[in-house]
């Protein structure tokens, strides 16, 4: 597979990187975007905005709309922070978000598990699909969904 290396970030790393990351985009890294961004980190599978205001309403012990947190997860997505995994309108953290590029998801129709994988050589070829074909794309989406090896 034609890809690209970069740092994967855990735990306070990863809380680090996507600081760094948001305030490099001009973004002012607020508690409650360290909290959102916190809780998403946890989940080990796609999570709704839902989920996560249900997590950080627990842990703030007040509750927080949905649409607040929809909003914070736009951001993060804009600013790489997350990524969206467009058919279960779930986000993930992303783990190395100082590196961007176009994402190819595996989804276990299963154990609901997202692999991310990256491959340049596929991504551009949508890109260049798209762009021969009078489109001009801003963020190509591809998932795949099958069943993972654990559930196989």
């Amino acid at each position: 597979m034609t890809g690209h290396a970069h740092h994967e970030h855990h735990g306070a790393s990863l809380t680090q990187e996507a600081q760094t990351t948001l305030e490099a985009a001009g973004e002012q890294w607020t508690d409650m975007r360290a909290l959102i961004f916190d809780v998403l980190a946890t989940f080990k599978t796609p999570a709704s905005a839902y989920d996560i205001a249900e997590k950080v309403s627990a842990r703030r012990e007040k509750r927080i709309a949905p649409n607040s947190v929809y909003r914070i997860l736009d951001l993060f997505v804009e600013t790489n922070l997350a990524q969206r995994v467009e058919s279960a309108n779930a986000y993930v953290a992303n783990s190395h978000p100082g590196c961007v590029h176009d994402c190819i998801f595996m989804i276990c129709d299963r154990c609901g598990e997202v692999t991310h994988v990256d491959n340049d050589r596929i991504a551009n070829g949508v890109r260049d699909t798209a762009t021969a074909n009078g489109f001009t794309p801003d963020r190509p989406v591809i998932e795949v969904h099958g069943t993972c090896a654990a559930c196989d």
